[in-house]
């Protein structure tokens, strides 16, 4: 069953395939993402987390659930690749503003 998803968010997703700019455009220029005990700010930092990630490891991401929490949608996504502990569910907390994502936290 596909998951239905906000515009942005779907965006961000099918952009995640390994087009770190694509990845960035769908940010706000001030946009905050926290992955792995990191925090990157803007969307050129963004674009170098997604770079740097997508050098390390290949996966592919498929959302399996979605749901709004305190005014975020948590999407979970089955991320499977050649990374350690592969297939893991990874739940990614969403605020958009507008048609861009503002914030990104991604937790286990």
């Amino acid at each position: 069953m596909e998951v239905r998803l906000p515009k942005p968010i779907a965006k961000y997703f099918a952009a995640d395939r390994g087009d770190s700019n694509a990845v960035a455009e769908c940010f706000t220029e001030n946009a905050v993402v926290v992955d792995e005990n990191h925090t990157y700010t803007g969307r050129q930092e963004i674009r170098r987390w997604k770079e740097s990630a997508t050098a390390r490891y290949k996966y592919t991401s498929k959302p399996i659930a979605s749901e709004g929490v305190d005014g975020k949608t948590v999407v979970t996504s089955r991320l499977t690749g050649d990374f350690p502990g592969s297939p893991v569910d990874l739940r990614y907390a969403f605020e958009l503003d507008g048609d861009r994502i503002a914030s990104l936290e991604i937790t286990s």
